[in-house]
């Protein structure tokens, strides 16, 4: 993904100043994604790391470029969105193994002085809804940190289901219906535009009766709303930018669009931002 988005921007990997990855399921915990691609791709001079949103990661990774170009830190970035979901579902869980898929996405964003690319924006985290969507990580086993029998979680699964994806859906799917449309209208908000300005609306490929119930509450033509989650399923941070690329390589994106990309995750996190493409 990396290769082909330097590609479409006529760089060599050796011009780029910043690799960011977006990913909540890297290969290795040490070293990061990022710098695991810097290496592949010979990105010589760039400084990489990662950022763990989940599926709102690729937007905050996006953010997080944008600072660094409009503070100089940096003239260009190369983002990306990566998952291998595969390896983090319960496959006995026949209501979430199914929703998710693996893929990576990935752009070349540059400081351009003359025409803006990000107009607006809206991120923001809640932990206190963090175990409606969870995955836990290896035990701690230092003879340190024990912890005593009557102090275990009597909710969390003991089978070893703890490692792979937790959900619960209806919780989700009310927390995306209510947050997205108010990020979105505060990205809009940011950017001093309104919902008929925009020419198409990004969304993490999560459900279709999210993204149809998001349209509905910003009051917005349900065919600005594209999806190719019937094909690839929720990529988490990887889905706003393979569709991206998707809809650019069909000729569906012109220069001067203004598009609103907006996501939303574990953590819980949510963002939207509202750029010029």
């Amino acid at each position: 993904a990396a290769c082909k988005a330097l590609e479409q921007a006529g760089k060599r990997a050796e011009e780029i100043d910043l690799i960011l990855v977006a990913t909540c399921s890297p290969e290795q915990y040490l070293p990061c994604c990022a710098c695991q691609v810097q290496a592949a791709i010979g990105a010589v001079n760039a400084l990489a790391f990662d950022v763990n949103a989940a599926c709102s990661g690729f937007l905050f990774a996006l953010n997080t470029a944008d600072a660094y170009l409009r503070t100089g830190l940096a003239e260009n970035a190369l983002v990306i969105g990566s998952e291998v979901l595969s390896k983090l579902v319960d496959w006995t869980d026949r209501g979430s193994c199914i929703l998710f898929g693996d893929g990576a996405g990935a752009v070349v964003v540059e400081r351009c002085e003359a025409s803006p690319g990000i107009l607006g924006r809206a991120l923001h985290s809640d932990g206190t809804g963090g175990g409606v969507l969870q995955c836990g990580a290896r035990e701690l086993t230092t003879p340190y940190a024990r912890t005593s029998a009557a102090k275990t979680d009597q909710n969390q699964p003991t089978d070893g289901r703890e490692h792979y994806i937790q959900m619960d859906g209806q919780e989700v799917y009310r927390f995306a219906t209510r947050r997205v449309p108010q990020c979105i209208e505060e990205a809009l908000s940011d950017a001093g535009l309104a919902v008929p300005d925009i020419d198409m609306f990004v969304l993490h490929q999560a459900n279709a009766r999210i993204i149809d119930a998001v349209a509905k509450r910003l009051h917005a033509d349900r065919e600005k709303f594209p999806t190719n989650l019937e094909r690839v399923g929720n990529l988490s941070s990887a889905s706003i930018p393979v569709l991206l690329d998707e809809l650019h390589r069909q000729g569906k994106l012109h220069r001067g669009d203004r598009i609103v990309l907006a996501g939303f995750g574990a953590g819980l996190t949510i963002g939207a931002c509202v750029m010029t493409w």
